[in-house]
């Protein structure tokens, strides 16, 4: 089965508890770095924490939370090696690993109901990157972080 790493500030707190049970229940394993607790925080640390366990290979994926979804994604993907988008749409979140094989995948808790963003987490979770042309792209990307 697949291991998962999940982080959020106190943002994402709520949804973060709620995908960690929703994936639990599907038999992932889930690595869940923090927070644990409402109290103001900083966000990139938990991003930080996420992605470095999926750039590791310790983690098949990533997810992290906050309230806009933006900052989380901004900083897991300044970890070499990770592909994150905001998962604001089902299409999006399906595109996201078709064509940019994204490994990480970021919500944002204001602005999206939860019963959306657990949709998307299977989505995301259960949709094959398509690799042909689409390999290529993705490869340029890696060479950028070269």
């Amino acid at each position: 089965m697949l291991k998962i790493s999940i982080g959020s500030d106190h943002g994402g707190l709520d949804y973060k508890d709620e995908i960690v049970k929703h994936l639990k229940e599907k038999g992932y394993e889930v690595t869940d770095v923090g927070t644990h607790t409402n109290e103001s925080c900083h966000y990139p640390q938990y991003a930080e924490a996420a992605a470095h366990l999926v750039a590791s290979r310790a983690c098949d994926y990533g997810i992290v939370l906050c309230t806009s979804g933006e900052g989380v994604m901004i900083a897991a993907n300044k970890v070499k090696g990770i592909r994150c988008g905001v998962g604001y749409s089902d299409e999006v979140t399906r595109l996201m690993r078709q064509h940019n094989d994204c490994n990480m995948i970021a919500f944002g808790q204001k602005f999206m109901a939860l019963e959306d963003v657990l949709r998307r987490v299977d989505i995301f979770l259960n949709t094959p990157f398509e690799g042909g042309r689409h390999s290529y792209r993705v490869d340029m990307i890696k060479e950028i972080e070269d």
